[in-house]
């Protein structure tokens, strides 16, 4: 498999901009390195039986059957402590339809000063959902072990510190998947330090919706079945504009990730 070495460019993003159109200009497999070590991949396709997982859990996603909260993103969330209300906040900010499987941190802001396991493991609709959604994180644990077999066990090592029922699979502690949505500028600075996060996306009849990281001027080509596993905290990094060139046209992500708030109980 081809070698990426990831060299480091300037640049003046910031957190919480959109990011612009840019053509991808990472489109074949390959295995990303940085500074000497092998720090994540990227796979156009998937293997086939991790395609089948993921059209399952993607077909049922978009119907009813799995519950979606519209979450808003950072650049929302300041423009209302900057003064504006929630709907003029809306207006400049990204919000998205997503759903959360797994665990979910303590949130004090809201109310909820404890970690819990995300509701909708308790909807009986959405249960073919969560299976396809499991079965896909261990499928995507295999390949991060016979691709990145040190980040395979240097993560297994980082998650013996979490209790297993906080656990999504053996190196997550929690999945979410995110609805056509071109995510802002941000860093995942919730995760655990070290970690990896697994990127699936699921694209039909659209253009755009790729990772553009400015750190090294990368741009993956995420077409429909590829696989992105990268360390999210490491870097800035948005999704470009999704164009439907069909009517029904999208991009939606599947994402694993661990969070180190269950480091500490």
């Amino acid at each position: 498999m081809k070698i990426i070495d990831l060299i480091k460019v300037e640049h003046s993003r910031k957190i919480g901009k959109v990011c612009e159109y840019i053509e991808p200009n990472l489109t074949e497999n390959c295995i990303l390195y940085s500074d000497g070590q092998a720090i994540g991949f990227y796979l156009n396709k998937m293997p086939d039986k991790m395609c089948k997982l993921a059209n399952l859990a993607n077909a049922e996603f978009r119907t009813k059957n799995v519950p979606k909260q519209k979450m808003n993103r950072s650049d929302t969330v300041s423009k209302v402590k900057e003064g504006m209300s929630y709907k003029e906040a809306a207006q400049f900010g990204v919000s998205q339809l997503s759903t959360i499987l797994g665990s979910t941190p303590p949130r004090p802001h809201m109310l909820r000063p404890y970690p819990s396991r995300s509701s909708v493991h308790s909807v009986k609709t959405a249960q073919n959902f969560i299976k396809a959604m499991l079965l896909l994180a261990k499928e995507s644990e295999k390949l991060i072990q016979e691709l990145l077999p040190k980040q395979y066990d240097k993560q297994l090592k980082l998650l013996q510190e979490i209790d297993s029922k906080w656990r999504f699979g053996n190196l997550f502690t929690s999945s979410i998947s995110n609805y056509n949505i071109s995510a802002p500028f941000h860093k995942d600075n919730g995760n655990i330090q070290g970690s990896v996060n697994v990127i699936i996306c699921k694209k039909k009849n659209s253009e755009g919706g790729d990772l553009y990281v400015p750190d090294y001027g990368a741009t993956f080509g995420q077409q429909d079945n590829s696989i992105l596993v990268y360390p999210a905290w490491k870097n800035v990094h948005a999704v470009t504009p999704i164009t439907p060139i069909h009517e029904g046209g999208y991009r939606n992500s599947l994402i694993f990730y661990p969070l180190k708030a269950f480091k500490k109980l």
